[in-house]
């Protein structure tokens, strides 16, 4: 128990991993509680790494590969670390054709990651889509949730900039 606790600190502060064993018992003998157990969790972590789900399995007596299942299966759910705004730019058609590519190139090149990854600092998580229904303003980004259209690579990082 206490090679796991120091495992997790590695990771996590005390004070999430006290909260986090609030959360399991809070919801621990509530029946249908798995679901808002992860959720609490990662809203708290900010992920469910296969470290924290071992935690609750063994202190919430759910076998493992239910809670992994429940994780898996949901979309909502993330097993790697999300930054603090996510960051999506457009790859459909009309924004492809009109700078997109371009756009995706800049971000790659200048925050070192690619698609679906986070940056180092965790502020940023880049993903492309396929179409964000804003074809008349493309090529479009979105910063959580917020339009960006006709943007030019050159003003991505002034974008971005306002999120730090």
């Amino acid at each position: 128990m206490k090679q796991q606790v120091d495992n997790l600190q590695e990771e996590f502060t005390l004070e999430q991993i006290n909260e986090l064993n609030e959360i399991i018992e809070k919801y621990r003998v509530e029946p249908g509680g798995i679901i808002p157990l992860l959720k609490e969790t990662q809203d708290l972590l900010g992920y469910l790494p296969i470290n924290i789900q071992k935690q609750i399995s063994d202190k919430a007596n759910i076998p493992l590969s239910r809670i992994y299942g429940i994780v898996t299966f949901y979309s909502f759910f993330t097993m790697t670390p999300r930054g603090k705004h996510t960051v999506k730019v457009c790859l459909g058609t009309a924004c492809y054709f009109s700078g997109g590519k371009e756009i995706a190139e800049t971000i790659e090149g200048e925050f070192r990651v690619k698609s679906g990854e986070t940056t180092a600092d965790r502020i940023f998580t880049y993903e492309t889509v396929r179409c964000l229904g804003a074809c008349g303003l493309a090529p479009a980004i979105v910063v959580d949730g917020e339009v960006y259209g006709r943007v030019k690579p050159s003003k991505v990082k002034e974008i971005l900039e306002k999120y730090k």
